[in-house]
């Protein structure tokens, strides 16, 4: 543990006031899951009327696909409110999919996969902005395959309160606009995070394996075959984290460490603006004049860029989202490298969370000097190691500079972060981010605990595919859900949810007035005025 968080420690166990700010810690989840038939495959079936409008939906929507939906549950202070609201959602869902003979996969990697042609695009309408929405995802399709769009992840929205930033900050001897000290704080956060993410990958990743039908074909991988279905790799965490999965060689280019917001939002409206060869060559619009992607840059939009972890603001209509930081700065931190666990039923617990709240509270409260140009290189190639041999005995990762074994470097500073989870078992009055911590050193101690470990287990121990045993575990947490009676007042929540999204996507088609080409040209004009 270093002086600085031992001193920070200290401030929080002496003063009530800032210790008593961080119950408040503010989340939000957003999960992804797959549409499958009974059989496992994926479904080609239009998103379900019954579930609204995924245009404006408040908290079910699409991601890539019509068959890729998507979570989101409101900000809450409560991280049993959250995960009650996420199994309202999947309870609903679930009714709703089984009367047309489909289920949720409960898996990162997805299901069988037919020609990749065949995975449906989402839609969202003739609107503008439904429009765009679309676009966007048959460029990433053109970009990076439709194959790799599949892949399901969950996303953890996290932030603190303004109470423990206007207390905190004093401490610091920090005098500038509170809005600047919180985005510094939050890159603090953000690097840090960059640094210790190969042990969050080691302990939430649960995607070691994968049907043979997702690579289409394609040879080069790094991958070992356990049957004719199912390819893996021994020690994997989260392939889904790895080159096969959520990664773009192409972004290489894009230098970002977090040091800065200044070279945050220079670097992507760089890559947002600036021509890119290879997908000039796409081309922006086929021979019948329709659109194959948004623009002929590196990035379409913001979210095209991939990392474990993003600074985010709520935007105003129409904002891009790098104009929402520049104006207000950073607001919460979102958290995109945690796999969708099969062995859970909304696919991650409140164990998970409890530690994940330890983890990025010990992110904010340990020194985080700025990425030098080799640390940069250094992380990325830490998380690599984990997330493809990460329960390998005898690993070594790279730590300042000098080779460290991977197991010692992870079970320090989960030994680091002990007294603050005893500091927020404090407020609760209880010891559950205290277990909570326990049970992650327990996967240290034991690999064999840890989610992959378990999956490739299951696998080898019922001689079962990886696509046969998430579509069992499909099934069975379907079955979990339907066996929960739905509530009359939950179930009219979401039908009047349903209703009140299709008929503000309407009022949002009826209100437009630009051609759409005119829409896209004033959307990345606000890049071109980015100073």
């Amino acid at each position: 543990m270093s002086d600085t968080l031992t001193r920070r420690l200290e401030w929080l166990h002496h003063n009530p006031a800032l210790l008593g700010a961080l119950s408040a810690l503010q989340r939000g989840l957003e999960k992804e899951s797959l549409r499958v038939d009974d059989n496992g495959h994926l479904a080609l079936t239009d998103h379900p009327p019954a579930l609204g409008s995924a245009l404006t939906h408040p908290k079910i929507t699409t991601d890539y696909s019509e068959a890729l939906l998507e979570f989101i549950t409101p900000v809450s202070t409560s991280i049993s409110d959250c995960l009650q609201c996420l199994t309202d959602i999947h309870q609903f869902t679930a009714h709703q999919l089984a009367s047309q003979q489909e289920m949720l996969w409960t898996a990162s990697m997805p299901c069988r996969l037919g020609p990749a042609n065949d995975i449906p695009v989402a839609r969202y309408g003739p609107s503008n902005v439904g429009t765009m929405k679309t676009i966007y995802r048959i460029g990433l399709g053109h970009r990076y395959g439709r194959a790799m769009q599949t892949i399901s992840g969950i996303h953890y929205n996290f932030s603190l309160s303004d109470k423990f930033w206007a207390r905190y900050q004093p401490l610091l001897g920090d005098n500038q606009p509170l809005s600047q000290f919180k985005t510094e704080q939050y890159f603090g956060l953000m690097r840090n995070f960059r640094r210790l993410a190969p042990l969050l990958v080691y302990l939430t990743g649960s995607s070691p394996a994968l049907c043979k039908s997702f690579l289409q074909g394609h040879d080069g991988h790094h991958l070992d075959t356990l049957d004719d279905k199912t390819l893996y790799r021994e020690y994997a965490t989260s392939l889904r984290m790895s080159d096969l999965g959520y990664q773009s060689n192409a972004q290489k280019a894009l230098f970002v460490c977090y040091n800065s917001l200044d070279n945050y939002i220079r670097t992507l409206r760089h890559g947002i603006t600036e021509t890119y060869p290879p997908y000039q060559a796409i081309g922006l619009k086929d021979g019948q004049g329709h659109y194959r992607q948004l623009n002929t840059a590196l990035l379409q939009i913001e979210n095209e860029f991939y990392s474990t972890i993003r600074p985010k603001r709520v935007t105003a209509s129409g904002e891009a989202p790098i104009n929402a930081l520049r104006r207000g700065g950073v607001e919460y931190i979102e958290v995109r490298c945690l796999d969708v666990n099969p062995f859970t039923a909304c696919g991650i617990d409140a164990e998970t969370l409890r530690f994940v709240d330890v983890f990025l509270l010990y992110c904010l409260l340990e020194p985080s000097p700025p990425l030098a140009g080799d640390e940069c290189h250094q992380v990325d190639a830490n998380l690599a190691r984990v997330v493809n041999d990460g329960r390998k005995p005898g690993l070594v990762i790279v730590d300042n500079g000098q080779p460290v074994d991977f197991h010692q470097w992870a079970n320090d500073h989960l030994a680091a972060m002990q007294p603050l989870a005893a500091l927020l078992d404090r407020l609760k009055a209880n010891s559950c981010y205290q277990k909570s911590l326990a049970l992650q050193q327990d996967k240290f101690n034991n690999p064999a605990l840890t989610p992959s470990a378990q999956l490739l287990a299951r696998l080898r121990d019922q001689s079962l595919s990886f696509a046969e045993f998430t579509r069992r575990q499909s099934r069975h947490w379907q079955s979990h859900f339907l066996d929960q009676p739905l509530s009359d007042s939950t179930a009219q929540l979401y039908r009047e949810l349903a209703a009140d999204s299709i008929a503000q996507q309407q009022a949002i088609e009826a209100a437009d007035t630009l051609s759409f080409d005119d829409y896209l040209a004033r959307f990345y004009q606000q890049y071109r005025e980015t100073p």
